[in-house]
């Protein structure tokens, strides 16, 4: 491995397109991975305004840019500019990450399988068969469902303060699995029945710290909590859930996975991950 390797005229190009997007981990986490994968590779974070993103996204393929991330708010508005989308993100609404295939711009969405990976590799569970509450219908909520629900699972619950937008997106999912949308006044009778419950909401996000998205006495030994926030790396949400006698898993490793994912379909390479982890772990604690 060579230390900080320099640019030269044959360096690729990555980046993350957002706004805000000064304060993403991604080019610290990807650049340690090109860098422990001995790639000739380059990773940095653009502020792409809205009015903005038909431009940037030409630029890809005008640059010659490999690949990109998008975040928010760009990860539904980007698929209007791009060539061909993968069915994945295209049942979810949302593309996270885009591949330049000479040319040709695929969009994919890896917010989801980066979740899953994540939370059968740190917890060992078998979803296969499981009951899950979902919490939230948002970007993210529609990742991490339709991931889960290729997961074989016996039913996804998803409960959300508007229960028109929990409804849609067990419709959107339901070909996958059974699913049932709700709103949080029938939220209780769902949890005594779960296996897992999945935080896909803020609540509880820095600098809310004190926030959970539901009443944490719902919850039992039966339970494993899992929560996608990964600043503050275990919430109140999760430390209560652990009190009650519950498994718990925290949001950092779906960051690392789905950032793992883009680095695999970019290089066709395996992700560094332990690499990766190690690196974003150290900037969250500076």
């Amino acid at each position: 491995m060579e230390k900080n390797r320099a640019l030269d005229s044959h360096t690729i190009l990555f980046g993350v397109f957002g706004d805000p997007v000064r304060h993403s981990r991604s080019p610290v986490m990807l650049n340690q991975a090109f860098q422990v994968a001995g790639l000739n590779h380059a990773y940095a974070a653009f502020h792409v305004e809205p009015p903005a993103l038909g431009d940037a996204v030409r630029g890809i393929r005008a640059l010659g840019f490999r690949g990109v991330n998008v975040t928010i708010p760009h990860k539904v508005e980007v698929m209007q500019y791009l060539d061909e989308i993968d069915e994945g993100a295209r049942v979810i609404g949302a593309v996270n990450t885009i591949v330049n295939e000479n040319g040709k711009l695929i969009g994919y969405n890896t917010d989801g399988i980066g979740y899953v990976r994540s939370l059968k590799e740190e917890t060992g569970i078998d979803i296969r068969g499981k009951r899950i509450v979902l919490l939230g219908a948002g970007g993210a909520a529609r990742g991490v469902a339709y991931a889960l629900a290729k997961e074989a699972p016996a039913e996804i619950c998803i409960a959300n303060r508007t229960k028109e937008k929990a409804i849609d997106l067990a419709e959107a999912i339901g070909a996958y699995t059974s699913t049932r949308g709700m709103g949080l006044n029938e939220l209780r009778d769902a949890v005594s029945e779960a296996d897992i419950i999945v935080n896909t909401t803020s609540s509880g996000m820095h600098p809310h710290v004190g926030d959970v998205p539901m009443p944490v006495e719902w919850i039992s030994s039966r339970h494993l909590c899992s929560d996608l926030i990964y600043n503050p790396r275990i919430t109140r949400f999760l430390q209560e859930a652990e009190k009650n006698g519950a498994r718990i898993h925290g949001g950092l490793g779906m960051f690392i996975y789905q950032g793992a994912y883009a680095f695999e379909y970019w290089t066709g390479v395996t992700a560094p991950v332990s690499a990766m982890r190690q690196v974003v772990e150290q900037s969250l604690a500076e």
